[in-house]
């Protein structure tokens, strides 16, 4: 493959093959979604659940940022990269640069070897990408619309195996990271960072879960209007495991640099199973196992995070004793002292990503995406208890997502279709 240096790629809205206007109705309300394809290939290995690959940036209109893996040069290789979508239309690309100016490439790693990117207040790109238990892979722009190039040495924590990279941008334009840091084989603690955007360093806020024989899984990460940091994460048995346990919320505030649970009670931090402030418990029959195709118990597999305000909402899959294999789609948020659940959608398997975000007048938004089906991706909202669900993009194939609100009040959905190798763009 033509190594394509350091310059960006442009295309056209109207150059793209012609954008497609679906009207999706859900309940009462009829929501306009417009589809583009993304006018660069994709690698099939571009799907994960807990990766965070979409940004967006509200200046002279909205602006949207997708890391995606790109085909490498062989058939197990990618190469990451940042589509960029400006307010006409218009796509650009940035590629990853190594240290001597060509292009990062990385071993395929399905669930693991994905790309994560957010913008900080001065218009800088952060991507951390292609990490399964290896050293920080880091590549940042240094100013806005500049090269995308290594700084994995500017990072804590120099030499350990870093998995699991999701992050957030805050109201003042800092960055807040998380990641499970450590290979061992009998823990692996989640880590929580900071980007200050004003001296442009980063630093560790806290270990924010870790306990023997146990290790932790980073889902979402969400900053409030006040500045206050919500966390979303998952437990397995150590070293590591398809299926998790015992979902769990913790809050952290920086003017104080304390942390507390969903009702304000300071929480120890590492947390542990034992001390998290759990969203979905142990039900009947579930085991912490490692045993990735024998284990059919219940079990967490993927979470999201929006808020409302500064109260957090969750949609999560869950398999449960009774579910027949199947990962349902649940909507958890505070109630009283714990957390209330809401089965979303229980009709069939479910791919492992999910999104939820929330809007002014429907409120709560959760995406799934179905195993099967000539429409796998849908939106569910909620009215009276009950839940009703509709196809985002009614005939296309896409098989993963992930979802942003804009400033506008719109959300951007990234839309992997891994079997076309095909990114699309929607807005909703």
């Amino acid at each position: 493959m033509r190594n394509v240096g350091a310059r960006a790629f442009t295309t056209s809205a109207a150059a793209l093959t012609a954008a497609v206007t679906f009207a999706a109705t859900a309940q009462a309300t009829t929501a306009t979604t417009v589809v583009e394809k993304v006018p660069y290939a994709m690698d099939s290995s571009n799907q994960a659940a807990w990766w965070t690959p979409a940004a967006t940036y509200k200046g002279n209109g909205e602006y949207t940022y997708f890391a995606l893996n790109e085909p490498g040069t062989t058939e197990t290789t990618h190469r990451p990269a940042v589509a960029r979508r400006a307010p006409d239309g218009t796509w650009s690309r940035l590629p990853l640069l190594k240290g001597d100016g060509t292009r990062a490439e990385f071993t395929d790693d399905n669930g693991h070897n994905q790309p994560s990117v957010a913008r900080d207040g001065s218009g800088r790109l952060h991507v951390f990408t292609s990490m399964h238990c290896d050293t920080w892979r880091y590549f940042r722009s240094d100013a806005a619309g500049g090269s995308l190039t290594d700084h994995a040495g500017e990072l804590p924590d120099q030499g350990a195996g870093i998995t699991y990279p999701v992050l957030t941008t805050a109201p003042n334009g800092d960055l807040y990271l998380a990641a499970r840091v450590g290979c061992a084989a009998d823990q692996r603690p989640g880590k929580l960072y900071h980007w200050d955007n004003a001296t442009a360093t980063w630093s560790v806020v806290a270990t924010f879960g870790s306990a023997l024989n146990r290790a932790a899984y980073p889902d979402d990460l969400q900053v409030d209007a006040a500045g206050r940091v919500h966390l979303l994460y998952e437990w397995s048995k150590a070293p590591a495991s398809a299926f998790r346990h015992q979902l769990s919320y913790l809050r952290y505030d920086p003017a104080t640099g304390e942390f507390t649970n969903h009702a304000g009670a300071a929480v120890t931090v590492p947390t542990t199973p034992d001390t998290s402030d759990v969203l979905q418990g142990l039900t009947a029959g579930e085991e912490w196992s490692t045993d990735n195709t024998g284990y059919t118990g219940p079990a967490v597999q993927s979470a999201k995070l929006t808020l409302d305000g500064s109260t957090p909402k969750v949609a999560f899959r869950y398999r449960s004793a009774d579910s027949a294999g199947d990962f349902r789609v649940y909507y958890a948020y505070p109630s009283g002292g714990g957390w209330a659940r809401q089965t979303v959608y229980a009709g069939g398997q479910t791919a492992a990503a999910i999104g939820i975000t929330w809007d002014g007048t429907e409120g709560k938004r959760v995406y799934y995406v179905t195993a099967a089906g000539a429409d796998r991706v849908f939106a569910a909202t909620e009215a009276g208890g009950a839940w009703a669900s509709s196809s985002v993009t009614p005939g296309l194939t896409a098989d993963r997502l992930a979802v942003r609100r804009d400033a506008d009040g719109q959300d951007v959905l990234y839309l992997p279709d891994t079997a076309h190798n095909s990114l699309y763009y929607a807005r909703r």
